[in-house]
């Protein structure tokens, strides 16, 4: 019997983990290889700039490349601990983790995806779709970290390609 429930990905990246964190950690950082546009406000109240770290409790909208603002994702940081570990939601109730590892000398991003609805659009769109989008990301992670070559489609006029 299958999970639908959760996913986990894996990628190994040969980029010091300072600089794996600070790529998931903030809004330029996330704009650098995922995002078109991201936004982070305080849970206290106002914004917090582009280069600053996120901290638990704040809130997030994140744009696409590829996708119009009517597909913009709102969410919040539910854990940031400043060194190798982030939790947030996505499209709640669903929430993502990103834990960096050191295994044999080797520097791994792993990211899992839990509280999927086990029904026919959880399992096709979040399982399946986000395990593909998550797949071509961490990819692209890896490409801009280790060499700076970013995979992704910019061009708003292509649509329904792996890369946007």
């Amino acid at each position: 019997m299958s999970d639908w429930t959760r996913f986990t990905k894996r990628v190994t990246i040969n980029a010091k983990p300072e600089a794996i964190y600070r790529a998931w950690a903030t809004c330029h950082g996330l704009e650098s290889w995922l995002l078109r546009g991201a936004e982070c406000s305080m849970a206290a109240g106002g914004e917090r700039g582009k280069q600053d770290y996120f901290m638990s409790g704040d809130r997030y909208l994140w744009a696409w490349h590829g996708w119009g603002d009517e597909a913009n994702l709102r969410g919040e940081i539910l854990e940031a601990n400043g060194t190798d570990r982030l939790k947030f939601t996505f499209h709640d109730p669903m929430v993502v983790t990103i834990a960096i590892l050191r295994e044999h000398e080797t520097t791994l991003v792993e990211l899992r995806q839990e509280n999927i609805p086990d029904d026919d659009q959880g399992r096709s769109t979040y399982f399946v779709g986000c395990g593909e989008g998550w797949t071509f990301y961490l990819a692209n992670l890896k490409s801009t970290l280790e060499g700076g070559i970013d995979l992704r489609n910019r061009d708003p006029r292509l649509e329904r390609v792996i890369n946007s």
